[in-house]
Order: C-alpha cells, then structure tokens, then sequence
C-alpha cells in the first residue's frame, strides 16, 4: 500500500528501518541532486508531520512566489497542507522525510495556508525562512522561471524538474480536461477518496513525472522558463497539472493576496545540446518543439463546446476517469479525449464522434495525487 505520492515505509524491527518508494530507477536526470540538501526548487520537501506509524510522505518544492512582501514555496495541498489538515506554522523540510530515513531535515519553510481541496486547484504555500532557499527562484535542473505566466495549448513543448524523476520534458496532450482524481487523508493510510477537477492540463507520457513530483512547476520548454501548470497527479501513462493562472487566483483568494513568481526567466541550466550557448537552457532534443504541431485555437474551442454539451455524461459513464480536447486525426483537427481506467470492471461504450468533433479514447490506470 501507498501514499498518493512519493512515501517511505518503514517499520522498527530491533533499530532495523525497510524503505520502499514510488521512485522509479533510471528516470532522474541528476537525480541525487533532488533528493539531499539543496537550495534550489523542484527538489524534494514537505511537512515534517506528513507521517504515519507506517510511512513518511514528500513531495517536491516546486518554485518561488510573493505577495510582494514575503517570498513563499509553492507547492500541492497535500504536500504542504496534508490535504487540508494542516495548521499555519507547520514546519517544512527539504529534502523532505523520505530522503531523510524518515527523520527531519532542514527546516526551509513555514506552512501558510491553501487553497482547500474541492477548489478545482491542488495548491499551498508556505513562507521561505531567510537564507534556506535560493531567493531568485531558481529551479533545479531549469533556472530562474519567467515571472509571466503562459496558457496552455495543446501541442506546447513542456517540462518539469521534480523529486523523483528529475528534469523531464513533454508536450501538452489535452486541456481543459476533467479529472477524477484519488486521494489519500492520511500518509499510507485512512479511506480513499476521490476529487473530481475541471479545465486540467494533461501530459500522455509514461516517463514525464512519477509519485513524489507532486509540486514540480510545469514550464514551457525553451530557454524562457515560463510557468505553465503545477503538477499534481497522474497515472503510469499521464501527468495531470492545473493551470498556473488559476493557481495564482485561487491560492489569493483563499489567502487574502496576491502572488507573482519571483524571476526574470530565460537563464536556465538543464541538458544541452553540444555548443549550446551557455545560460541557455535548449529543448532536450534540439529542434523538437518546432516539430511539436499545436492544435489551432478555432480548432479546440469548437471541441470544447461541444464537450461541454456532454462532459457531464461522458464522465457519468463506467470507468471513465477523464474527458478533454486534444489533437484529432490531422494536426489541424481537435478531438474529445476520454480518459478510460482499463482495471474498471465495466467499460464505457463511446461514440465515434460527437457533433462531428471525432472521440478518442486513451486506456491508462486511476489518476493519483503523486
């Protein structure tokens, strides 16, 4: 059994300690960089009271914001928040207590306050003491993000530096996507439950992110770092982000503030190509984002109208997890994109197309808070 992200069990046989996590070997670009003692983000962290008689729970500190006053990180309710119960002033560490035999790190942060969970955003913040963080922003594995946001689209070259998987890149599958998401009360433990979230950002990939990137910051892919959506589940074969622009506004409105990423953006580190030019981060394949075809904006929002005459009974149909827009037949065309769980007992019978708009269907696993 484990937590909905990364996790750590362990269980006192003599002083014996038996660790197991959602790590998955071989994914992390640099990976040891991401799970010890580091000031940058997109490293591991979380609350030190994330723990259980069985587990300990962490997830990534994904990126820097402010109200204009104070600097905070920016990360997942139930990184932070542990699903709404936390209290402000909770400590956070980095790394955070699975990399840590379960033991508190460093305390970076203090846990502020978040957006509830039900508010269609996985998101928290918590104050940055002096000195702990880097305090221009910058990203493991990326640089310092573009303090201006960008819209997702469909078709947009993405990536991402987490705890797990380290620095990875994508392309942007479908938005404005409903999502049925798992959750956990309790690190390892307590009944499951499930939030369902409206307009999301998914990323089909099997190797994009995994448990414990719960919190990376999902930016455009080129040296300009922009922030695009924060990362929140997913399943073995997807990545499921809210939008950035909705994680600002939700997260001021429940706090009573308004926040802006701390940076300037376009000095990002990362892979690069050979002679590429220095404080230049470059797409992880030179040339692949102009090959990446994005849907053209006609295109998706015929399909989302369409789909919003039938979300409701699509997603009321048996094990469908998710319906969205995404890249039809041709780059040119948008397609309604469901989301089926292939271990559902029951299976949904889906039309070709609907209003003309053409339905593709995407078998994958239950969509988990990571």
């Amino acid at each position: 059994m484990f937590r909905l992200k990364t996790m750590m069990v362990f269980a006192l046989v003599g002083t014996l300690l038996l660790f197991s996590s959602l790590l998955t070997p071989g994914l992390a670009d640099g990976g040891a960089n991401h799970q010890v003692r580091n000031q940058h983000f997109g490293v591991s962290g979380g609350n030190v009271n994330d723990i259980s008689k069985r587990f300990c729970c962490s997830g990534t500190l994904g990126a820097l914001i402010t109200d204009g006053t104070n600097q905070y990180i920016l990360s997942n309710n139930h990184v932070l928040a542990r699903s709404d119960q936390a209290v402000a002033g909770e400590d956070v560490s980095q790394p955070g207590l699975v990399d840590d035999n379960c033991q508190i790190a460093t305390i970076v942060a203090d846990f502020t306050g978040a957006a509830p969970l039900g508010s269609n955003v996985d998101a928290a913040v918590a104050q940055v003491r002096a000195g702990t963080m880097d305090s221009k922003g910058f990203i493991e594995d990326i640089g310092v993000p573009d303090s201006s946001i960008v819209n997702p689209s469909i078709g947009l070259g993405v990536a991402k530096s987490g705890r797990t998987t380290g620095f990875t890149t994508g392309t942007i599958s479908s938005i404005n996507t409903s999502v049925a998401v798992q959750y956990q009360p309790e690190c390892g433990q307590g009944r499951k439950f499930v939030v369902v979230y409206t307009n999301q950002v998914v990323i089909n990939s099997s190797t994009f992110s995994a448990g414990g990137d719960s919190g990376s910051l999902i930016v455009t892919n080129d040296s300009h770092n922009n922030p695009v959506a924060l990362l929140f589940a997913g399943s073995s074969t997807a990545t499921i982000g809210n939008p950035i622009g909705e994680v600002l506004t939700t997260l001021g409105a429940a706090l009573g503030r308004t926040f802006s990423f701390v940076g300037g953006g376009g000095n990002g580190g990362g892979p690069k190509p050979k002679g590429a030019q220095a404080g230049a981060r470059q797409p992880l394949i030179p040339g692949l984002e102009s090959l990446m075809p994005q849907l053209p904006q006609q295109a998706a929002e015929r399909a989302s109208k369409v789909l919003e005459n039938h979300r409701a009974n699509l997603m009321f149909q048996p094990g469908v997890i998710g319906a969205g827009v995404g890249l039809g037949r041709t780059d040119s065309e948008a397609a309604i994109v469901v989301y089926v769980n292939k271990n559902a007992g029951n299976k949904p019978i889906l039309p070709g197309d609907i209003e003309g708009v053409p339905v593709t269907v995407i078998l994958t696993d239950e969509f988990i808070a990571r």
